[in-house]
C-alpha cells in the first residue's frame, strides 16, 4: 500500500476559544447592522443594556460589566451622553464619583431594538432545543464565572 494511502489525516476540532470568538464576531457584526440606523455601535448598545439592568453605575463598574477598558468606556459614555442617551450625576454618597444613568431617550433606543435583538438571539439558537438553549446559557455562564 502506498505511503499516502496509509497516512490518516485527522483534523482536530477548532478550540473552544476560537469558536467563542467566532460567535462573538458574528453577533457583533449582526448587532452593528441592526443598530446602524440608530447610529450607535454594538459596544454602545451593550453599555445601554448594562445600565438598563443596573442603572447608576460608576464608569469603572460600567467598564467591567461591559467588558471594556476604562478608556474605552469613557469614549462610549461621552458619545452616549452627547446623543442624550445617558447622563452623569454626582453620587450623593461619594461626591467625587459620577454615576452613569439612562435617559428616557436611552430607554427608547433599547425598547426600539428589543424585538430585533431578540430575533437575532433566536436565530443564533434556532437549531437547538429549548433544553439545549438552557444548557448553552448555563455553560456560558459557568465558563464566564470560571474566568472572572
Amino acid at each position: 500500500m502506498p505511503y499516502a494511502e496509509r497516512m490518516v489525516v485527522t483534523k482536530a476540532p477548532p478550540s473552544l476559544l476560537y469558536m467563542v470568538k467566532q460567535v462573538e464576531l458574528v453577533v457583533r457584526s449582526r448587532l452593528d447592522e441592526l443598530l446602524k440606523p440608530t447610529g450607535i455601535t454594538a459596544l454602545q448598545y451593550t453599555s445601554l443594556t448594562v445600565l438598563e439592568r443596573h442603572d447608576g453605575l460608576s464608569a469603572a463598574q460600567l467598564a467591567r460589566d461591559s467588558f471594556v477598558t476604562a478608556q474605552s468606556v469613557a469614549d462610549v459614555i461621552r458619545s452616549l451622553e452627547t446623543r442624550g442617551l445617558v447622563r452623569r450625576e454626582r453620587n450623593h454618597r461619594n461626591r467625587r464619583e459620577l454615576l452613569i444613568l439612562l435617559t428616557e431617550s436611552g430607554r427608547d433606543v433599547l425598547a426600539r431594538h428589543a424585538e430585533p435583538v431578540r430575533e437575532l438571539e433566536e436565530r443564533m439558537v434556532r437549531d437547538l432545543t429549548a433544553h439545549q438553549t438552557d444548557q448553552f446559557r448555563q455553560a456560558l455562564s459557568k465558563a464566564w464565572q470560571s474566568l472572572s
